[in-house]
């Protein structure tokens, strides 16, 4: 099978296990079901819930029980932030993955309020988790579900946003940039692969070594992401290129250029390559290693 197959097979599976956790739409408030399935279901490369799961296989595995309602919480967080970026006070953006934004087709106010619900229906749907987990799985249970909660907090994703917003239009330093990346982009990165490696006994070494790697990974992957909103199609991307620029935002391609964006995404694949090898990556599953280096050179 080609790593292109594979990747589709991944993707398919984990598309499976997200499916199983949306909820059904009916009753009064069936609006809400079908604006957080209408966002949910836009499609993507379902990237975080595939490392979650690639990264539990490297060190052994976990029981889906375990696994899966984490890999169906991390997508709805992940797509829920996407919902209030593309609203109108943030990057005011009306198509996403090749179609309209949620707030397009339901309206902003529904729209906030799918993203509000898929956060928190995120959690009830990782607390699963924790009614199924057995008595000597409790432990790493817990541990999986406060990296949950703090990774896409304050002191994560949504600290990184708020730096992002507040110098929208302004100079922004490299160290303040690195800032919104590691926290924007690379805090859910970390959140799933840490996840998978806690979920599948990894020890405290080996669960630093994966923040380590997937931080690099993350913030590649976002100078990948500047480096395509200036090269890209919006055909290829599904969503308008050049949306840095019109919204004024300092990126690593506008404050390094083109070439030292390149280089950077080149030499931050090798490191996290690199931290991952010491843990067995190579060795213990080829796939996770094809696909690190697949999603930071990605061409959509």
């Amino acid at each position: 099978m080609t790593f292109d197959e594979l990747l589709a097979k991944k993707a398919g599976d984990a598309e499976y296990v997200i499916k199983k956790y949306l909820p059904n739409i009916n009753g009064y408030q069936k609006t809400i079901f079908e604006a957080m399935n209408y966002a949910v279901n836009a499609g993507g490369k379902r990237l975080r819930p595939m490392l979650m799961a690639e990264t539990a296989s490297l060190f052994g595995g976990a029981r889906p029980q375990l696994l899966e309602p984490f890999m169906a919480a991390i997508e709805m967080i992940h797509t829920y932030s996407l919902i209030h970026d593309d609203l109108p006070a943030l990057d005011n953006d009306d198509y996403r993955r090749g179609r309209l934004t949620t707030h397009k087709v339901y309206g902003e106010a529904m729209a906030i309020l799918a993203g509000d619900a898929l956060l928190n229906y995120a959690y009830e749907t990782a607390s699963r988790a924790l009614m199924a987990a057995e008595k000597d799985e409790l432990q790493k249970t817990a541990v999986a579900m406060a990296i949950l909660s703090q990774k896409p907090g304050i002191y994560g994703m949504i600290g990184g946003q708020v730096v992002d917003v507040e110098e929208s239009g302004h100079p922004v330093s490299l160290d303040e940039l690195k800032f919104i990346y590691t926290n924007k982009t690379s805090a859910l990165i970390e959140c799933a692969m840490m996840i998978g490696a806690v979920l599948a006994g990894a020890d405290n070494g080996q669960v630093q070594c994966i923040e380590s790697a997937a931080d690099a990974i993350g913030i590649a992957f976002q100078i990948q992401d500047d480096i395509l909103d200036v090269e890209g199609s919006q055909e290829d991307l599904g969503k308008p290129v050049g949306s840095d620029a019109k919204n004024e935002k300092t990126t690593y391609v506008t404050l390094e250029g083109m070439e030292k964006a390149k280089n950077q995404v080149r030499q931050l694949s090798l490191d996290a390559l690199k931290m991952l090898e010491t843990v067995g990556l190579s060795e213990k599953n080829p796939f996770l290693k094809d696909l690190i280096v697949w999603l930071i050179h990605r061409k959509k």
